[in-house]
């Protein structure tokens, strides 16, 4: 078993785009794995009595057919596409067999090509993939369980992107997902079809809507570019960037409040948050913005700020925030485990959401609350009590500037308790 499996990256122009060492190492292979449209262009170069395997749908049992020709002392080779360990089979099969099992003999990237294409520099370039079953259309909402959900998050963070698409989720696809978000009006497409075939194309930078209803040849990839624009910050965000149910009932936490809350969740990218009695979604919202690989999970029990919850993250273009109406503890069962819970409003359920939050948090996790009232702090108190956690409360009073003539005056806002707890023996 001296010799390595050796994963050759090809491309489609054949034989003509591999190098003397990956040619040579296909020419002497004894099995031959890949996909079916792949054998067949590399037919011609394998050695008489060859034996080819299709992986088609059969990507699990490539490690044994694998691992068995060596022991039968066979060379193996596995085609892939463009450089294997990008989005490719070469990090699936080094996990299973052992990177010393292996020799990876990548080509160019099909995203790299369609840079060189366009003359666009990618050095800054992000890469997402969405190469595998059929997503389905992207509806507004949707969750990390969505296929094309990995790629939307990513998007938000990047100003350049390079997608490899499969024939179900191609460019039209993506545009309308973007399309869906709002998103249309902030980024630019090119797509590459059929790169190194004699019917190559390349679609210069598109609007999103123009490709969005169109239909490209398959393989391609897809070029996403963010243009020119203000971004708004993506914390302390002022109060009347949230819409709110009027007249003002004060179902918005104050930017003040917010930003200590958020502080005190000390949230990072990839948390999971849970914000109960959202409210407007204020918090909710902020808390997704800074959680950029992580997700929030929000429930709100008034059909209108409900409504205004929604609005707000459509008009924030938030995506990786899921909002129900309900009134808790329903629906948390099925959510996953938080880093972090926010609670704003508790419809008289707090003392069993004090519970079940403590019980659900991960290891370093944290509960905050917020509370205008004596009763709710008390109660809130006596309920972490009963629990053997460890808390602290802020009470926290902004002042904020008003015009007076020609001069400013102080207006205090409402009080607010802030409090903050972790499980027993969170270690």
């Amino acid at each position: 078993m001296t010799e390595p499996c050796r994963i050759i990256g090809a491309l489609d122009n054949g034989a003509e785009g591999l190098t003397p060492q990956a040619l040579a190492s296909l020419r002497a292979a004894d099995l031959v794995i890949g996909a079916e449209r792949t054998l067949a262009l590399f037919e011609a170069h394998l050695a008489e009595g060859a034996e080819c395997r299709d992986l088609g749908g059969r990507l699990a049992q490539v490690p044994d057919w694998i691992a068995e020709a060596r022991r039968n002392g066979k060379r193996v080779a596995v085609l892939a596409t463009g450089d294997p360990l990008c989005h490719g089979i070469a990090a699936y099969l080094c996990n299973k067999l052992g990177c010393e099992a292996l020799e990876i003999l990548p080509n160019v990237s099909t995203i790299q090509l369609a840079c060189a294409r366009l003359g666009l520099p990618w050095q800054d370039l992000a890469i997402g993939s969405v190469h595998s079953r059929d997503a389905g259309e992207w509806t507004p909402g949707a969750g990390p369980g969505h296929g094309l959900y990995g790629l939307l998050q990513k998007l938000r963070q990047a100003d350049l992107m390079g997608v490899f698409t499969s024939p179900e989720n191609g460019p039209d696809r993506i545009a309308r997902m973007l399309r869906a978000e709002g998103l249309d009006e902030e980024f630019e497409m090119a797509i590459a079809e059929r790169l190194l075939q004699a019917d190559e194309r390349i679609h210069g930078w598109l609007g999103i809507a123009e490709a969005a209803g169109q239909c490209f040849a398959d393989p391609n990839v897809v070029l996403l570019r963010r243009r020119p624009c203000e971004r708004e910050a993506l914390f302390g965000l002022p109060d009347t960037r949230f819409r709110q149910r009027a007249p003002d009932k004060g179902l918005i936490t104050k930017r003040e409040v917010r930003a200590v809350s958020l502080a005190r969740l000390a949230l990072r990218p990839d948390s999971i948050v849970w914000d109960i009695g959202a409210g407007s979604g204020a918090v909710g919202l902020e808390a997704a913005r800074l959680c950029p690989l992580g997700h929030v999970y929000a429930i709100e029990k008034n059909a209108e700020d409900f409504a205004i919850a929604l609005s707000n993250r459509e008009s924030l273009r938030v995506s990786n925030y899921t909002l129900v109406q309900a009134k808790a503890p329903r629906e948390l069962d099925g959510w996953p485990d938080p880093h972090g819970v926010f609670i704003g409003g508790s419809g008289g359920e707090l003392r069993e959401l004090i519970q079940i939050c403590l019980r659900r948090l991960r290891t370093g996790g944290w509960l905050v609350m917020n509370f205008a009232t004596l009763e709710n702090l008390a109660a809130a108190a006596d309920a972490l009590k009963a629990s053997g956690a460890s808390w602290d409360v802020t009470q926290l009073q902004a002042a904020r500037s008003r015009p007076i003539l020609d001069m400013h005056r102080l207006q205090a806002e409402n009080p607010v308790w802030i409090v903050c707890a972790q499980r027993e023996n969170n270690e």
